[in-house]
């Protein structure tokens, strides 16, 4: 396949991306805006809100590691878990490998806190769809294997990295 054959192809990518992008980033802006105040939990940076769902997926995790998968800088992580402890959220345990790293792990409270706000985003994205008709409620649901897909290839092809 020469270039020129695959330039339209090429095109078609970009502005399927340009229509997809504004419209994800919209939807991660509202669920990161909301859904904590609608669970009835106080109010938690988006950068620690991303800390706890990455602890919640990867328990025993360091800060180095959750630093580097949600690009943010150590210092930044490190401020964050403070207060994820102060609120209770996350317990920090010494690594047994080093006894100068500490791993986390998310609490109970964490556990439930994250469900309450996933049902209120749930519950966010119920009113709404409500408001679209059938078909594109149908299209949306029929896409979500395809979402995941593409955050997973987005995370493996383009890895965060602290500055």
């Amino acid at each position: 396949m020469t270039s020129a054959d695959a330039a339209p192809e090429d095109d078609d990518l970009l502005r399927d991306a340009r229509q997809l992008a504004p419209a994800l980033y919209t939807l991660s802006r509202v669920l990161r805006l909301r859904g904590v105040a609608e669970a009835g939990l106080p109010p938690l940076p988006p950068s620690d809100l991303e800390l706890l769902r990455y602890v919640l997926d990867n328990p025993g995790t360091g800060t180095g590691a959750a630093a580097r998968e949600i690009g943010l800088h150590a210092s930044n992580v490190s401020t964050g878990v403070r207060g994820l402890v102060a609120f209770g959220l996350l317990r920090r345990e010494a690594d047994p490998h080093d006894r100068r790293a500490v791993q986390l792990y998310p609490t109970m409270d964490a556990q439930h806190g994250m469900a309450q706000i996933e049902n209120a985003w749930a519950e966010i994205f119920a009113d709404v769809l409500a408001l679209l008709p059938v078909h594109q409620r149908a299209a949306l649901n029929d896409a979500a294997p395809a979402l995941r897909a593409l955050g997973a290839a987005l995370r493996q092809s383009h890895p965060t990295t602290s500055d």
